[in-house]
């Protein structure tokens, strides 16, 4: 009778090992010791339209980097101390922390941030922080048009131009397709560079006559007429005008805000911790 019990019980939990026993159905593509690749892990790898041969090469290649990962990994899981092992488990486990404690943080002040920076807070900032603001290149204001040589209507796009009254502005919107390139917004301050780079005719005396103030150039090389129209100027080492530099204020503004609402956050966190007794420090 005993006998029977006994048999009778390791009939039952073997029966048990297997129905409890997870089968895995997957189909496996590699094996480093314990470890499997399976086909779905490489699914999406090879884009779509690679060549057969190309697709065989990016998942043979795949398939090695895994392998030799894991086995650097066993070879240092074997030769390094046990010291320098937990060393670099807590350098983990703190990298952790940060990423989400990061993203936590950035979401709360994502949700709660005030992004507007009015013109007066901008201007109050640009004025406490002007030397912040000196430039390393000349700054224009200006109007160009590049012509074909000797048009038809010079005359009076030239005199429209240089008035520029609305209506003249309204003309030289009308027939703009007849320039080779043109810039009209004269409201806009651009680096002296990158005029020279539009208009490779300037030289070097005509940069000096570009660095005046209301000042008119007509130029012209070998296959185009250039007119040029300089509203205003900066020089090296003066201010930036406000409105040059209005982009970073915002941007500046709204970074040190992000860190004082961070600041509070954490305060009010810790602070709220210690109100519901979920921190405590003991003497």
């Amino acid at each position: 009778m005993k006998k029977t019990v006994v048999i009778l019980i390791i009939f039952i939990s073997v029966l048990s090992c297997d129905f409890f026993k997870k089968t895995d159905e997957r189909t496996p593509v590699a094996r480093v010791n314990e470890n499997y690749l399976y086909k779905e892990d490489i699914e999406g790898l090879v884009p779509e339209g690679t060549s057969k041969e190309d697709s065989l090469v990016m998942i043979n290649a795949y398939i090695n980097r895994w392998a030799r990962q894991l086995l650097l990994m066993d070879g240092a899981l074997l030769n390094l101390s046990e010291d320098k092992q937990e060393e670099f488990s807590k350098l983990v486990e703190q990298y952790k922390n940060d990423l989400y404690t990061k993203a936590y943080l950035e979401a709360l002040v994502k949700k709660n941030i005030d992004t507007v920076v009015n013109g007066g807070e901008a201007e109050v900032f640009y004025e406490a922080n002007k030397e912040s603001f000196k430039l390393n290149d000349d700054l224009l204001q200006l109007r160009y048009i590049s012509l074909p040589l000797n048009p038809i209507n010079l005359d009076t796009i030239k005199k429209r131009f240089i008035r520029y009254e609305t209506k003249d502005k309204r003309y030289l919107d009308s027939i703009s397709v007849q320039f080779k390139s043109y810039s009209l917004n004269d409201s806009i301050w651009v680096k002296l560079s990158q005029v020279v780079d539009k208009v490779p005719v300037v030289t070097q005396e005509s940069k000096d006559q570009l660095l005046k103030k209301s000042n008119f150039l007509q130029l012209k090389d070998s296959i185009n007429l250039y007119l040029m129209h300089v509203n205003d100027i900066r020089l090296q080492n003066d201010y930036a005008p406000l409105e040059y530099v209005s982009n970073s204020i915002k941007q500046i503004v709204i970074n040190k805000r992000k860190l004082e609402l961070i600041k509070q956050l954490e305060n009010d966190i810790s602070k709220d911790a210690i109100k519901n007794n979920k921190f405590q420090v003991y003497d």
